[in-house]
């Protein structure tokens, strides 16, 4: 290799060392330095734009300049530097600011240093429930948790979401312009809202690790990056809020989830919890999600995530699918229904009772959501497998023939054409 190429070499290898490191930053730390700046200027707009700009500044700089020494701290300064930027051009800057920020970066690079494990920010929880108010829109609320929390650029929302750049931009903005117009703040919420509240802001959390499994236009391998963020919001929540149950219940959920993700995905192909090599699970995962859930039980307050993690906890018990302790299942589902009767919820017990009562009761089940889940590929999957338990196969193939049309996901295309071509 030529020194021009070596050098080159040299070059990218420190480019992709300085980005993975910056990701890492910003996932850990972006949403305590906008939460913190927010406190400090009174404009959530403002922070996350100046973070925002930051986390720009270091992708070009680290590359040419090198890693910092106190990576954390360089994106504070780098962010609040920002924020003052504006501030002096828009020529609202005051002195109190200055002093109020000086003292924040002193404050946020001491907790920054390396020494010892950091302890859980309360910015981060403060800024999760204040995007998911329930002032903002669901989509919006999703858009400005991947990007003030997670530190999620607008394209890659756009991507997580399904959406246009153009749309999810504007999405933001709105959020955030509601934000400063309703003086909503950022902060965990206290009394009796607080139950409604964590709950929000859990199936934010849910619905992010779900929406990373059906990337239009991807394979069965999910969006790692949107996945991670959605299990690693889920432990700053449990780590923050340990006497919540429902907390822990949605981290142990998402890690049973998580510990299936080798055996789900195998070559860019989708296989189907029934036909999973469970050897494949994460076997130390599957162990931390069960003494997980085993905690929230002994907070004995019972909740939907809770019951979930549990159904899921079923299946982790099997030693194989024709293991699966069904009747437990479908007694958990029952359970669950008086939590949450959600259409989707409704469909996966339909798919427990065909184990227990057999395919035509879950068939009745399952024909009783169409109004809900017409538009959905799963639903018309499920019935399709009831369909064809039953024995009408004509029926069966023309509702395969229709989740072929409504998803968008590859994978699972391929799954479905598999099944028609039989």
């Amino acid at each position: 290799m030529s020194g021009d190429a070596a050098a080159s070499a040299d070059r990218g290898g420190g480019a992709a060392a300085s980005d993975r490191l910056l990701a890492t930053v910003v996932r850990e730390e972006s949403a305590r330095i906008t939460a913190a700046l927010t406190a400090s200027f009174r404009s959530f707009d403002l922070a996350e734009e100046a973070v925002a700009q930051a986390v720009e500044e270091a992708l070009r700089e680290w590359r040419v300049r090198g890693i910092p020494p106190n990576p954390a701290a360089w994106l504070t300064q780098a962010a609040r530097h920002n924020a003052l930027d504006r501030l002096r051009r828009e020529r609202v800057f005051e002195d109190k600011v200055l002093e109020r920020t000086g003292a924040l970066l002193a404050a946020t690079a001491a907790a920054s240093e390396p020494a010892g494990e950091p302890p859980v920010a309360d910015e981060r929880l403060a800024l999760l429930f204040g995007c998911c108010h329930p002032a903002l829109a669901p989509d919006a609320q999703l858009a400005l948790t991947l990007r003030a929390v997670c530190g999620l650029t607008t394209a890659q929302i756009a991507r997580a979401t399904f959406s246009t750049l153009p749309a999810t931009g504007q999405r933001i903005s709105r959020a955030k312009s509601k934000i400063a117009r309703s003086g909503i703040p950022l902060r965990v919420p206290e009394g009796p809202d607080a139950a409604s509240r964590l709950d929000l802001v859990l199936t934010i959390v849910s619905v992010m690790y779900s929406e990373a499994h059906f990337v239009a236009g991807a394979d069965a391998a999910a969006d790692r990056d949107l996945a991670y963020d959605a299990l690693w919001l889920a432990r700053v929540i449990a780590a923050a809020l340990p006497r919540e149950a429902e907390a822990l219940g949605l981290l142990a959920l998402l890690e049973f989830h998580r510990a299936r993700e080798s055996a789900r995905a195998v070559d860019g192909e989708l296989v189907l919890l029934a036909e999973q090599d469970r050897s494949r699970w994460d076997a130390a995962l599957v162990a931390d999600a069960r003494i997980v859930l085993e905690k929230a039980a002994r907070l004995r307050r019972p909740g939907r995530w809770q019951l979930h993690a549990a159904i899921a906890a079923c299946h982790a018990d099997a030693v194989d699918a024709a293991s699966t302790d069904w009747l437990q299942v479908l007694t958990l589902y029952d359970m669950l229904l008086a939590y949450d009767r959600s259409p989707v919820v409704l469909l996966n017990r339909a798919v427990a009772l065909a184990r227990i009562e057999g395919a035509q009761a879950a068939l009745r089940e399952a024909d009783g959501l169409e109004q809900d889940l017409s538009r959905s590929h799963l639903w018309h999957a499920v019935r399709a497998s009831l369909l064809r338990d039953l024995g009408r196969e004509d029926e069966a193939l023309a509702a395969d023939l229709r989740a072929l049309e409504l998803t968008a996901n590859e994978a699972e295309r391929r799954l479905l054409a598999s099944r028609v071509a039989r």
